[in-house]
């Protein structure tokens, strides 16, 4: 059974000149970026029935856009893991998360931050996804092993916007 991981960056937040950084929100743009996610990964076929977020308010507010933009019924029955680790995580922590996704879920979208997205994404897609992880970018991954053993190297994938 071929799975997908999708790996995305949130979307433009503000500056955050005097807020807290985990408490940034999307600008109108980044707004506009989320949707427009939601909007190809839905041409592409790429629904996700699983997603670990950061608790970030911009990644959270990402997410929002992203299936606010999907087909009402696509999103209905997606399951949703707001995971603080997700916030500070490094490439093998944010792959201990996927790794413990269920493992009925066949395309599993993780909204997160760089670096550690676009070093994820580049041990899948290779070098070039690090110079190509501006927000609201998203790489897919096609994975042939379960999602405890979806590790660098187990998978190909392409950045996709």
């Amino acid at each position: 059974m071929s799975r997908t991981l999708l790996l995305m960056r949130h979307a433009q937040a503000e500056d955050g000149h005097g807020v807290i950084d985990h408490d940034r929100s999307l600008t109108g743009r980044g707004r506009e970026q989320a949707a427009r996610v939601g909007r190809v990964l839905t041409e592409l076929g790429h629904v996700p029935d699983h997603v670990i977020c950061s608790t970030a308010e911009r990644t959270r507010q990402t997410l929002d856009g992203v299936l606010g933009a999907m087909d009402p019924n696509t999103g209905a029955d997606v399951a949703v893991d707001y995971s603080r680790s997700a916030y500070l995580a490094g490439v093998d922590e944010l792959m201990e998360l996927v790794n413990q996704v269920d493992a009925d879920a066949d395309t599993v979208l993780v909204v997160g931050h760089n670096p550690t997205i676009a070093q994820v994404a580049a041990s899948f897609v290779g070098p070039e996804a690090l110079t190509a992880f501006s927000p609201a970018t998203v790489a897919a991954v096609s994975l042939e092993v379960e999602w405890l053993y979806a590790a660098p190297g187990t998978g190909d994938g392409r950045v996709l916007t």
